[in-house]
């Protein structure tokens, strides 16, 4: 039996989940996570390494993705959405983007697949591409710089910690619960503000430190990350990733304005022919 498109839905896509009832054009993206029992100890080791072919892909697929997006504004500028075309592609391409970084994160232990999507692959990603406003459409690159600059802050600060919490999967074999709490936080927060600078929603990336837990259902918190439900641990680690974003993000800034530039002389080489010693014979 087909499905009928839920309201703001114009392409008819089916929701893999249905938390609430959202407005049109106001459905936040979800991905849900299901950790492994445990990782193993040489693909944690080599996992940067391993997704180097993805990164090669992505590359490309990023090039494309600006020119689709480019042609996309002026569309949505005039229809309200983006065409179906490119919002299948955008939206195959930031799922793709979404299971490479959970991978690089280590949040799973499976081998990502390639572009497509694997319905076993213990990554979800739920994108419903909506209609939109048409001058959110048309201020969104103004829009977007608040949400990007936090997404900004606690990536930098995930990145700094990035090496020790590697070492620690690395020695024990598993990411400690906090950690994967917020990353996968991190992670669903880089999802919303990839859709919602790539045209996919009308939806404001919001929640970054989780949903409120369901006072319906008192059962033990679940292992998957939707609804993302962060115990006291995972909080405290977001808010770790983000003062250690901002502080990193100003030290750079600080060290790239007091550095001394680089003479003139020594940004090209330049040579007096007339000085040089002339040697017999040549």
């Amino acid at each position: 039996m087909s499905q009928q498109p839920e309201p703001g839905d114009p392409y008819g896509g089916a929701p893999q989940h249905e938390p609430e009832q959202p407005k049109p054009g106001m459905y936040r993206q979800e991905v849900d996570v299901h950790p492994p029992e445990r990782q193993r100890r040489w693909t944690v080791l080599l996992r940067l390494l391993l997704l180097v072919p993805h990164q090669v892909v992505l590359f490309f697929l990023f090039i494309a993705g600006f020119v689709v997006v480019i042609i996309g504004w002026f569309a949505a500028l005039a229809l309200g959405r983006l065409p179906k075309w490119a919002a299948d592609f955008l939206s195959l391409l930031v799922a793709y983007q979404i299971r490479v970084t959970a991978s690089s994160m280590l949040l799973v232990d499976t081998y990502p697949p390639f572009v497509v999507d694997d319905e076993n692959y213990p990554v979800r990603v739920d994108i419903r591409p909506s209609s939109m406003s048409r001058w959110t459409v048309l201020f969104r690159v103004v829009l977007i710089i608040p949400a990007a600059l936090l997404s900004m802050f606690v990536s930098y600060g995930w990145a700094t910690l990035g090496f020790f919490v590697w070492l620690t999967v690395l020695i024990t074999g598993r990411t400690p619960r906090p950690v994967f709490d917020a990353n996968a936080a991190v992670l669903r927060f880089n999802l919303r503000v990839n859709a919602y600078s790539n045209l996919l929603t009308g939806a404001y990336p919001r929640r970054l430190f989780g949903d409120a837990p369901v006072v319906s259902d008192p059962g033990p918190r679940a292992e998957r990350t939707w609804p993302l439900v962060l115990g006291k641990g995972g909080r405290a680690m977001v808010i770790i990733y983000i003062v250690l974003g901002v502080l990193a993000y100003a030290g750079n800034a600080t060290v790239q304005a007091t550095y001394p530039p680089m003479p003139p002389e020594h940004s090209q080489y330049q040579y007096d022919y007339a000085e040089l010693p002339v040697v017999p014979g040549q």
